[in-house]
């Protein structure tokens, strides 16, 4: 997926100047696209740039006092059928790319505890991520057959970031009680 496609779908929802913009691909911003999506200040405003020469995007001017004038943008028609065509495309499964896993891989070349040390970090992230959502489940979506058709599609996205980290968390226990029993002497590299 292109940011172009993150940020269409962001300003498709509410126009917003490129600072907000920035906000919402923040991972820390309760209700934002990055949870799922990350993408820096200087990506975004060149973005913007882009979709903007494409005719994707419009900005307003807007003046302000003691402050620079600020721009907000919005989704041209051009840019909501770009964006329909792009919804409505097949996609693939992207291919994982973890780190963590790949250090697992040849975890047998360090002392287990340190793998252990890792992997309880790692938890502790998830269950702190985890914690976040449910909380915006909580506090946004208690009802969720009565919500908008517009919220019900944010829902399906914190839903499925709820079940990613409840996953994780299944594994990374199962991975902790396998790594905590001791290892055969004959089974050793």
């Amino acid at each position: 997926m292109s940011l172009s496609f993150a940020i269409l779908s962001v300003l498709v929802a509410n126009h917003a100047s490129g600072y907000d913009l920035t906000k919402r691909f923040n991972p820390s911003a309760e209700g934002s696209v990055g949870f799922f999506w990350t993408a820096s200040f200087q990506q975004i405003y060149r973005e913007l740039g882009r979709l903007e020469e494409k005719g994707w995007l419009q900005a307003q001017t807007v003046q302000q006092d003691n402050r620079p004038d600020k721009r907000i943008y919005s989704v041209t028609e051009l840019g909501k059928q770009h964006l329909r065509d792009w919804i409505t495309e097949a996609e693939k499964s992207p291919p994982v790319r973890d780190e963590l896993l790949v250090k697992l891989n040849a975890g047998y070349l360090v002392d287990r505890p340190a793998i252990l040390v890792k992997l309880k970090m790692h938890q502790q992230q998830h269950q702190q991520r985890l914690a976040i959502y449910e909380e915006i489940e909580r506090n946004h979506f208690q009802n969720p057959e009565t919500l908008s058709e517009f919220l019900q599609f944010s829902y399906l996205t914190l839903l499925m970031g709820i079940h990613y980290e409840t996953g994780w968390l299944t594994w990374c226990d199962r991975a902790i009680r396998f790594l905590e029993m001791p290892v055969q002497e004959e089974t050793k590299r």
